[in-house]
């Protein structure tokens, strides 16, 4: 069989398989669910003993595990290639074509060829067919309540405390984030120039969003779009900020490296080129295969954009990855010098701040008493 023609089987393969993906998913990780549009299980490869970083779309049959940036592909047979070990993805593709009687492989027997479309069993056809239609409505309305959540959390919430515990440890300013009557920040992610989902952060840096809400192209932006200008896409909300504060220039924050390239080209398609498109990525350098890297260049080759990422200077702590934590490091050697040389200059944080106070207060003590004077 040439080549060319073992390719184009392959995809007629992975085409039809995506009609049967919950079924097929199922069968190859039966301990997963379904969670909203993503069939959400354990990395058998790996031999992970519970579900988080392991998830396959069930719309476009990307998956990827989080954990492993390695484990990543586009479609459903590369997946059963990687489930099953295959050295090729063509014996992957011949599996799934025998499993739904799709003949794409099948060999011509008795004189007749080899069919030309998939063959489906019409009751696993339907069968299927309701449940996409389920999940799609079920997801549909899931994300709606939680849109009506956030703006209903939204509307009611006054603006961030600028000494929030969080943006204390950033050394960040409010900008757009809001905060809750317990005190959780909140981010507001917007889709299709619609409020869509909040991301709550604790005090003490967990976070989480709305239930159901959608994640998948939305993003939080910082600062205002300018025709001519320029626009970063970053992961976290404080790496976006970050970078405001020090460039000027909006920022939309994706929420998640996963989530970088979906952003990117929205971006793109929305802003039709009116501003040069900047991938602000993390640098998980001593993460397996780095998979901050990988997915901003992913996303910058996808959308034609440019890729920035921090660079370490000599000295520069080793868990650091993003540029808030650069920048927070930045500040604390400044803070530090400053401190040293107030130390060495004999003068209070007070005194350095005003030259005036020690005169002031040498003026303002009744020699020997330790008393205020003045008047009485």
């Amino acid at each position: 069989m040439a080549e060319h023609e073992t390719i184009a089987k392959i995809r007629r393969v992975s085409l039809a398989a995506l009609e049967y993906a919950e079924l097929l998913l199922s069968e190859w990780l039966p301990e997963g669910r379904r969670q909203g549009s993503e069939w959400q299980a354990r990395n058998t490869v790996r031999g992970d003993r519970h579900a988080g970083s392991f998830g396959v779309s069930l719309t476009s049959g990307k998956w990827n595990d989080f954990a492993d940036s390695d484990a990543r592909g586009s479609d459903l047979v590369s997946l059963l290639c990687y489930l099953r070990s295959y050295r090729r993805q063509v014996d992957a593709a011949m599996e799934i074509d025998a499993r739904l009687g799709l003949g794409v492989f099948r060999p011509a027997r008795c004189g007749m060829p080899v069919q030309s479309s998939p063959v489906l069993d019409p009751a696993l056809t339907a069968a299927h067919e309701e449940r996409r239609r389920t999940m799609e409505q079920e997801q549909a309305r899931n994300r709606e309540a939680a849109a009506e959540r956030a703006r209903r959390y939204w509307d009611s919430a006054r603006p961030a405390n600028k000494h929030h515990p969080y943006l204390i440890a950033k050394k960040l300013p409010v900008y757009n984030l809001r905060q809750s009557g317990r005190g959780w920040l909140m981010v507001p992610l917007y889709a299709d120039g619609e409020l869509v989902n909040l991301q709550w952060i604790m005090p003490n840096g967990r976070k989480r969003f709305l239930k159901g809400g959608r994640v998948t192209g939305a993003y939080s932006l910082i600062g205002d779009l300018i025709p001519g200008g320029r626009l970063f896409v970053c992961e976290g909300w404080a790496t976006g900020a970050t970078l405001h504060r020090l460039t000027g220039d909006p920022v939309a924050c994706a929420m998640n490296a996963g989530n970088l390239e979906a952003v990117a080209l929205y971006m793109k398609r929305a802003l039709n080129g009116s501003l040069e498109l900047v991938i602000a990525g993390d640098d998980d350098r001593h993460t397996e295969g780095n998979p901050g890297k990988k997915m901003a260049n992913d996303a910058a080759v996808a959308a034609g954009a440019l890729v920035l990422y921090p660079k370490w200077p000599e000295g520069a702590p080793e868990d650091a990855t993003d540029f808030n934590d650069l920048y927070c490091w930045h500040r604390q050697r400044i803070d530090g010098e400053r401190r040293r040389d107030r130390q060495q200059a004999g003068q209070s944080p007070e005194e350095h701040r005003n030259p005036h106070a020690r005169q002031k207060k040498g003026a303002g003590q009744s020699k020997g008493t330790g008393q205020t004077g003045g008047a009485q």
